[in-house]
């Protein structure tokens, strides 16, 4: 199976470069993508804020009840890993399934074959556009989930912990490795998530079940691609740009 997906992702690079221009098909799926996910992702992310912070302050609290690098920890930890990752398992989720779905019933109404009757290649029609809208729309609904996060964050902290909200919004620890490595994050979640679902979506059979089984499959797949990712690229930071 990982070579197989490693195949799709190589021609879907492939055709972000020789195939054919749609501009009006990536917009569809940036607004797919981007627009019905924010209310979901802002709730998520906004929850998760202030559990972090929380639970943070008050193992701190346990050990020296001094809370003015509480919000530096925090920020640093968010922008390096734990945004993009935490809102990557929620596209998985959400947009993940979405495509999956999709391209399954496609598949199985004889859709996708037809494409293929015509001589077009159903990466190029089907997972190009998703792939291209999920890189740019990732980056944006990460760097929104971060800021709600923060906000929440910083508000956890005035009302348990009494910090300062300028206290609490420190970045002396955010340094230049730190966003390169949320950055990457961010672009390989985005380039991950639409390929393995859309995979798992042109591998469906057998009807209506095997399309639930493929909206299954797209969702744990895709949600162990961003573990797998994250270890990765988290390593990589820890040897390029140190703690």
């Amino acid at each position: 199976m990982g070579l197989e997906i490693a195949a799709v992702f190589i021609r879907t690079l492939y055709y972000c470069v020789r195939g054919r221009p749609d501009l009006g098909a990536v917009v569809r799926q940036m607004f797919e993508i981007g627009n019905r996910s924010v209310v979901f992702l802002t709730v998520v992310m906004g929850f998760i804020g202030m559990i972090l912070v929380l639970q943070g302050g008050l193992q701190v609290k346990r050990i020296l009840p001094e809370f003015s690098m509480v919000g530096a920890s925090y920020l640093e930890l968010l922008i390096r890993d734990l945004a993009a990752t935490i809102s990557a398992l929620m596209l998985a989720t959400r947009v993940g399934a979405g495509i999956a779905a999709e391209i399954g019933s496609m598949v199985v109404t004889e859709q996708v074959d037809a494409l293929r009757m015509c001589a077009a290649d159903p990466i190029d029609y089907l997972i190009k556009p998703r792939f291209l809208a999920s890189l740019v729309m990732t980056l944006v609904l990460v760097i929104w989930a971060a800021g709600v996060a923060m906000l929440t964050g910083m508000l956890t902290a005035y009302v348990m912990f009494d910090v300062n909200p300028r206290t609490f919004f420190n970045l002396n620890l955010v340094d230049t490795g730190d966003l390169i490595v949320g950055l990457a994050k961010c672009l390989a979640y985005g380039a991950a998530v639409p390929v393995v679902a859309g995979h798992s979506g042109l591998h469906t059979h057998g009807g209506s079940e095997g399309v639930g089984w493929a909206t299954t499959r797209a969702v744990v797949n895709a949600s162990l691609a961003v573990i797998v990712l994250d270890l990765i690229l988290s390593a990589l930071g820890y040897v390029f740009f140190g703690p």
